[in-house]
């Protein structure tokens, strides 16, 4: 019995540190969605409305914050900063929900975004993409 200890010990002395090491699970890489799609920085311009008058070189960032759902930075104070579930239909990516316009055409103009956010009217193209992970 004592013998056998002491043989288990020694195995165990010899293994190397990998070996106690925790493994972690492989995963998949998850698939890519809406949210993914339409990430990355806009710059365009605020339409005139009712709360002020045109405004040039706005920048917006849409990021993703979930499954097909992103947030909405902008350079300006009419924009304020919002979360918005997508959806596709037809060819297009539009908000899913809520009161809020968020428009991609995939197809026709697919760098093109259009938004609509408290009342103030947002067009512009995309000027660069997130770094991929």
């Amino acid at each position: 019995m004592l013998r056998l200890l002491i043989l288990t010990i020694a195995a165990a002395a010899l293994l190397p540190p990998a070996a106690y090491a925790e493994t972690k699970p492989i995963t998949a890489p998850r698939k890519a969605d809406l949210a993914d799609r339409v990430a990355g920085t806009y710059k365009g311009d605020i339409i005139s409305d009712a709360r002020g008058s045109s405004k040039s070189g706005i920048t917006i960032t849409v990021t993703r914050t979930g499954p097909n759902k992103v947030e909405i930075k902008s350079s300006h104070t009419r924009i304020p900063t919002v979360t918005i579930p997508l959806e596709k239909a037809m060819d297009a990516i539009l908000a899913a929900s809520g009161p809020y316009v968020f428009l991609l055409d995939t197809v026709r103009s697919p760098d093109r975004l259009d938004l609509t956010i408290d009342d103030a009217s947002w067009s512009g193209n995309r000027v660069a993409t997130p770094a991929k992970k």
